[in-house]
Order: structure tokens, then sequence, then C-alpha cells
């Protein structure tokens, strides 16, 4: 009992001593306690967050640790580890709004996990400020680098090897592009230069009643098509056209004064004002209009030299309407019993017509003559002749006009010969303006001397007269397309046919010489042909069985064997009416 009572007195003592010491080291230790009381009490609520999110997490699927994910106007951006493997870290993607390299890391949540603690889809508007001038500044230097590696005349040798259409798409690159390609030192490269290809246009056409203005384009080489909206042309209708390098030239037409845009006569206007299109840079200009207005006026185009007198003269033929004939030596009230004139205009008529149908004179010669030596000055001048029409009342015209392109001015030249007739056609070919008349005429004007002349051909081709001739140019030949009736293929008893010919000036002889057949019977009486150095392109519509219809056509002179093909067939007409057959214009340019 003794030993016991010791005992537990001793094991009191013990504890004293023990509360003493623990007692005087938390008083020691005073400050660490509260610092070990905040954490745990931060610890604590932690738990509780986490215990929470833990259950949301498992009844929704998502966390909302930090920003809502799906919240309205942002949340989370999260790039999860993809790796099969949980410890590989190289395949993790990251998210789009990652920030890493630039200095900071804005996470929340597990490591793992990689959740951006951005908006969804600030990040991008808050740097898209700051960084639009970078872009600019390395768009400017990439285009400097570009500059310096290729030099601006290596760059205009490339793109003048474009074709058009491909050209109109480099300039919208960059302004440096749209300044070079539209330079007319740039325009005049390609002009002389091998690359350029046939573009057909066809204008004056009306739909649902109504003349638009539009102009349909034919790039020939690639077979596809292309409208303009011509606001300039809208309400206008025939009007003449000639193309003159890579420009087109619109002369006179009519306008309706009672509804402006269709085609009415019954009230109207006729216009003297010529414009002019560039196809190039798809502009349009004024220039000087003709002293008489007119409407469907035959138009002939030629390039001359700075020095031909082509507006010199012209005042003293003004009255000179007497017939000149290429056949007649002397006036029909003389007698000739002997013919000695006739005789001696015949033996003599190679040399006669070899030195009125010759190139002109070398001051004046055309310019597809002209040597290689020769400066870029002389390409800057051409005349284009407005003969025939009809005028402010309907009236139809022999007078005509010639516009000088270097002083912008309109003259009158001479008249037509007396008892010429109606001009339905017109083409210049080596220097000399030629015309052909619905009595079966043809006529020469010489653009240097300023005269008409009258030439007598043989045999004049026989024709159907609803049918009007057309006169083309190719290569300093001279052709014509005319209707004729075939007698049955001379096939008892099989119908006869109406066909359409082409046939052949010769310039020595004067002599029609049939070279070719078009395939297409001729439905249309107001076809259109034009030509472009070798080829001749025909235009034909016509309505049939209630539709209209189109066939575009192509020739090439320089064969033997002179063939037409078809190169588009119904591809314009068909929203077009019927009144584009008759008021319908071509013209084709070498772009």
């Amino acid at each position: 009992m003794t030993m016991l009572v010791a005992f537990i007195l001793e094991m009191f003592a013990d504890r004293n001593i023990v509360e003493d010491a623990l007692r005087r080291d938390l008083e020691s230790l005073s400050v660490s306690k509260k610092l070990v009381r905040s954490v745990s009490q931060k610890i604590r609520k932690k738990r509780i967050h986490r215990s929470a999110g833990d259950e949301e997490e498992t009844a929704n699927g998502f966390s909302l640790r930090c920003l809502t994910l799906y919240g309205r106007g942002g949340g989370c951006k999260v790039g999860a580890d993809t790796s099969e493997e949980p410890g590989d870290s190289s395949t993790r993607r990251r998210s789009s709004a990652s920030e890493e390299g630039k200095g900071y890391k804005p996470r929340c949540g597990a490591e793992e996990t990689g959740v951006d603690c951005f908006s969804y889809g600030r990040k991008d508007r808050f740097w898209k400020r700051s960084s639009r001038k970078d872009l600019e500044f390395e768009g400017l230097q990439r285009n400097n680098r570009m500059n310096h590696s290729l030099p601006d005349d290596v760059l205009e040798m490339c793109l003048m090897r474009l074709p058009l259409s491909s050209l109109m798409n480099a300039r919208l690159v960059c302004k440096k592009w749209n300044y070079l390609t539209s330079t007319p030192q740039f325009m005049q490269m390609r002009r002389e230069s091998l690359y350029q290809t046939p573009w057909l246009f066809v204008l004056g056409s009306v739909k649902d009643n109504y003349c638009s203005g539009d102009v349909h384009v034919l790039d020939v080489a690639l077979n596809q098509w292309h409208t303009i909206h011509a606001e300039v042309l809208r309400g206008r209708f025939m009007y003449s056209v000639a193309s003159m390098r890579d420009e087109i030239f619109v002369v006179g037409g009519c306008s309706s004064l009672t509804s402006f845009g269709r085609v009415d006569r019954s009230s109207f206007k006729t216009h003297k004002s010529m414009l002019v299109f560039s196809p190039s840079t798809k502009s349009w200009r004024k220039v000087s209009s003709m002293k008489y207005a007119r409407s469907s006026p035959v138009l002939g185009i030629s390039e001359v030299s700075l020095d031909c007198p082509v507006t010199h003269g012209q005042s003293n033929h003004q009255d000179r309407r007497f017939p000149r004939s290429r056949l007649g030596g002397v006036s029909d009230i003389y007698e000739d019993p002997h013919r000695l004139s006739v005789r001696r205009q015949l033996r003599s008529l190679s040399d006669e017509n070899t030195g009125f149908l010759a190139p002109i004179k070398k001051q004046c010669r055309p310019l597809r003559h002209r040597s290689e030596n020769s400066s870029l000055r002389d390409c800057e001048r051409f005349v284009l002749i407005a003969i025939g029409g009809l005028g402010s009342w309907d009236e139809p015209l022999d007078s005509g006009e010639l516009y000088d392109s270097i002083s912008n001015k309109w003259i009158e030249i001479q008249k037509l010969p007396l008892d010429f007739g109606i001009v339905c056609s017109g083409v210049v070919c080596n220097g000399t303006f030629f015309v052909y008349s619905e009595s079966d005429k043809l006529a020469g004007y010489d653009i240097e001397r300023g005269y008409w002349t009258l030439i007598q051909t043989t045999p004049s081709p026989p024709r159907v007269h609803e049918y009007y001739p057309k006169l083309v140019s190719c290569k300093s030949r001279l052709f014509m397309l005319s209707v004729s009736w075939c007698e049955g293929d001379g096939q008892i008893g099989r119908r006869n046919k109406a066909i359409r010919k082409m046939w052949e000036l010769d310039l020595t002889y004067l002599a029609w010489t049939e070279v070719s057949v078009h395939p297409d019977a001729p439905m249309d009486w107001n076809a259109a042909f034009v030509a472009d150095n070798n080829l001749i392109f025909g235009v034909e519509m016509f309505k049939i069985f209630g539709q209209v219809l189109d066939f575009f056509t192509v020739c090439d002179v320089s064969d033997k064997v002179m063939k037409w093909s078809h190169i588009s067939r119904n591809r314009v007409a068909q929203e077009l009416d019927a009144s584009s057959c008759v008021t319908k214009t071509i013209v084709a340019v070498h772009l």
C-alpha cells in the first residue's frame, strides 16, 4: 500500500513537470500557433469546398472549380491531357487561349488539365487590337522583301504574260501591282507581245424590252462568257462600234424620249456623241462629238503616222460628187467610136489598179506595214470614219465625217458618189476605206488624198437582196459575206436553198472569188462579222419556235481550206428578246 501511494505521488509530480515544460514551450511559440491556426482553417474550408465540388462534378459531369465552362459570355478553355499514358505529357494538347512563352500562365485547377482562366473569345479580342499593327508591319516587310528580291521590270514581264482574267485578279493583290499593270508603258508592252488573246464583245442586247446596256464578252481562248454592266449605254440602241488597239468606240445611236430604256422609234433622239471603252481598265470616257447625229453609221478605223496629211485638202473635195470609175476614162457625153480609151484602159488596167489599191505612200502608210525601227510615237494616231446611217429625222445620209485622234476633232469629208445608194457595210483595207451599197456598188475612200472612187468589179457576187452583204478585212485581204441561192446542188427535183458564201476580192484584177461556204442556214438577215488577225468571227441571232438562239462561228483565213467552226451556241440569246437580232453589234479586241 505504501508503495502504491508513493507511485501515484511520483506520477503526479512528473505530470506537473511536463505541463510546466509544455506551457513554457507554447508561450515561446505563440506566433507559430496563430499561423498554424489560420492555415488549418484554410485547409478545412478548402476541404469543404472540394467535397461540394466533387458532388457537383459527380452530378453534372463537369467541374466548376474555376469560372463556369458554359456560362453566358465566357468560360474556361480546357486543354486536357490526351495521352493514353498517365505520365506522358509530350502529346498534351493545350487550349488555343494558352499563353505559354508570353511570360505568364493564368491557370487554375490541377496542372494536368491545363485550364486557361480567360473568358471564351475575350483573349482573342484582347490581343486583336495590339496585333493588328504587328500584322501590317509584317505584311509590309514581306512586300518589301518580295520587291527587293524581284525587280520591277522582271515583275512587269511576268505580269504581262498573264491572261486578262488573271491579270484583273493580280491587280487586287496590292497597290503596287495595280499601279504597274495600269501604266501606259505596261499596256504598250502587252499590246506588242504575243500573249494577248481575242475577246468578242456583243453589244446592243435587249432584255425584257429594255436596253440595259449590258455587254456580253466571250473569251475565245478559254470559251468563257463574262458580263459587263455599262450604265452609260442604258437606253441607247442602234449604235455602231469599232475597235483600235485595246479600246472600243461607240458612235451615234438612238434613245427613246417617251419610254426611257425601251426600243421605241415613235419618239426618239439621235445622238452625235462618241464613247470610248477600255476593257483593260473597265473605264468609259467621252471624246469629241460628231457634227451630225447618226444612228447605225458605217464605221472604218485605221492607224496612220503622225505626218500623214489626212486632214489636209478635205475641203477641196467637199463638192466633188461626180462618179469616178476605174473603167471609165472619158465622159459618156463624148463619142468614142473606136473605143480607144476603153482599150487603152483595159491594157493598163492592172497597172492602174496596182497604183490605186497599193499601200499608201511611205509617209502615210498603215502602221501594220511599218518597220521595226519605227518609234513608239508612230503608234499614237489613228482616224475613224463614219459614213451614212440615219439622221435626226430617220432620213438616209450620204455624208461622212472623219475623226482624228490627235486633234480630237471631227471634220467633214467628201460625200459619196452620185447614185451610189445606201451604204450597208464598210471596212478599211490597205489604207482605203471600202464601202458597199444596197445597189451592189463598191467604192473606196483614199484616206490620204481625201476623195471617193467607184470600183467596178467583175463579176459581182449574186445575192439575195433581203440579206445585206458584209465586208471584212483580214491581213490586207478583202472579203465579203453574202447570201445567195443554191440550185439544189445540181440535182433535178431538189428544192433550192439559201446559203451564205464568203468571197474574196483580188485587189489586182478586181475580181471576186468564192472561197468558203458557211455551214449554218442564213436564218439571221442581220448577221454580224468581224475580223481579228487571221480569224473572222460571225454572230447570228434568230427567233425560232418562240425561242431566241445564237450561233458563234469562226474561220481561219490562213488555212488553204477555209472552214467555219462553232465556238459557242445558245449561251447569250436565251435570256434576250427577239429585238436583239436587229440591235446587236459586235467587235473583236485583242486583250
